[in-house]
């Protein structure tokens, strides 16, 4: 748990936005967002960037439990349920399947109010794949870029 929150903390944006690991176990990562204006849209719902991010991190996150902390989200789709409110946003995302070096994933993000009522507003499935970075120029080896 240490481990996954000082990976996050070392993300400026999850920072940014107040991102904050709340479970981190074998095939299991939850990530959660305290609501506060800045991340609402016009409406006062939760920004769609926000639940895209809470969805892409707690699926890589999870897909980290099983297959190590150097990984990047291969891709994800999100369905936006219903319109977010409350005070805290939580993403809660579990491995599907694995192997070696890839896994798939699904998140539910869940919208949670003063009184504690619960409302799914978004789901995700996407997958993470382990890269190998040159350490001297931050690139995977044979990338070319």
């Amino acid at each position: 748990m240490d481990d996954a929150a000082a990976v996050l903390a070392a993300q400026p944006f999850s920072v940014l936005v107040g991102a904050r690991v709340a479970a981190y176990e074998p095939g299991r990562a939850v990530l959660e967002i305290p609501l506060r204006p800045e991340l609402l849209q016009q409406f006062g719902f939760v920004h769609g960037g926000v639940l895209a991010y809470a969805a892409d991190n707690s699926l890589t996150f999870a897909a980290g439990t099983v297959l190590g902390s150097s990984i990047v989200t291969t891709g994800f789709t999100i369905d936006y349920l219903r319109p977010g409110r409350g005070t805290l946003l939580r993403a809660a995302a579990t491995v599907v399947d694995s192997s070696r070096r890839q896994a798939l994933c699904r998140c539910e993000i869940i919208a949670v109010t003063e009184d504690g009522t619960e409302t799914r507003v978004a789901a995700a499935q996407g997958g993470a794949r382990v890269i190998d970075l040159d350490r001297r120029s931050g690139r995977e080896p044979g990338s070319g870029s």
